[in-house]
């Protein structure tokens, strides 16, 4: 219980931090949101007024207590450009994001498990060689590339997908599925590199152990041995970076949305920081981070779970 206080009121900390730093960067970014509401030629009077409505000539310490006290309740402000709050705006564009993440994460999961697990068995071999081969380049190529790579193998040379086109999940699941496969497989080819690395490395480890000896001395069968010893502890490694990983997959939303004209929080954030819309990238920011914070929080608790040395420090 201590351990977990602990990490709670560090989670609480970094998220004011966070909120500090992005409350100060927007105040001192070139650009003045009721000028681009109103536009260049608006009257000065209606500039003062609108400014003393959204409380911008208040005293910055005031200004921040409004933003922290809006956050707990939910109200991030109104946006500029949309002309409506911006807790609708997120709400309306975070199922498609979601499910991008999730699609992303049971991809990583579901294929860097098995690929680690069979490159540790057959170290050493021409299909482990090749497998370190691909996962070089699929940590190397950045996401934005890595999507128009897919995009012309299998938009445009087999056009097996649509890139570009989105079906909500409530007029069609499979067509909702199909557009964002190669979204979500964008995202996830990098983490299963990362990931499979520490899979492949952590059964090697794990399977020089004596306890594995012993347990085969025992006459345990190999895959007994594999999933009641190896892969167990071999897993408690990959927890580490999971945290990592799932803020790469949220963060990588941001600019595959992009790639793939997806209408999701990433878009969302992309628009609004061209057209200045203040409260819609803060509120995003903080919805980011609070999303990534959260997070690791949730894996520290787990990691500690599994491996009780953890609470003892």
């Amino acid at each position: 219980m201590a351990y977990i206080i602990r990490r709670l009121g560090l989670l609480i900390l970094t998220l004011v931090f966070i909120s500090i730093i992005t409350f100060l960067v927007f105040q001192i970014l070139p650009g003045d949101p009721v000028q681009t509401m109103l536009g260049p030629d608006a009257d000065p009077i209606r500039i003062k007024t609108l400014r003393h409505q959204l409380g911008l000539d208040q005293p910055l310490y005031i200004q921040y207590g409004h933003l922290i006290e809006g956050f707990i309740r939910g109200d991030l402000g109104q946006s500029i450009r949309f002309s409506m709050p911006v807790r609708d705006l997120i709400f309306d564009r975070l199922p498609l994001t979601l499910s991008l993440a999730f699609m992303s994460l049971i991809i990583v999961i579901f294929v860097s498990i098995p690929l680690g697990v069979i490159a540790a068995r057959r170290e050493n071999s021409w299909g482990d060689l090749l497998l370190s081969i691909f996962t070089q380049f699929g940590m190397a190529i950045p996401s934005f590339f890595m999507g128009m790579i897919l995009i012309l193998l299998f938009g445009s040379v087999f056009s097996l997908f649509s890139p570009g086109s989105y079906v909500p999940w409530s007029e069609d699941f499979w067509g909702a599925l199909g557009s964002l496969l190669l979204p979500a497989l964008t995202i996830a080819i990098p983490q299963i590199a990362v990931s499979y690395r520490y899979v492949r490395n952590g059964v090697i480890e794990q399977g020089q152990m004596d306890y594995v000896r012993t347990a085969r001395g025992k006459g345990a069968s190999e895959w007994k041995t594999l999933s009641h010893h190896i892969l167990r502890n071999s897993l408690i490694p990959v927890l580490t970076i999971l945290g990592l990983i799932l803020a790469e997959v949220v963060a990588g939303t941001i600019v595959v949305e992009q790639v793939f004209s997806l209408p999701g929080i990433g878009q969302l954030l992309i628009t609004s920081v061209s057209y200045r819309d203040f409260p819609v990238v803060q509120g995003l920011v903080l919805y980011i981070a609070f999303v990534i914070v959260v997070i690791n929080f949730l894996v520290d608790i787990l990691y500690s779970v599994l491996d009780p040395r953890i609470r003892l420090k």
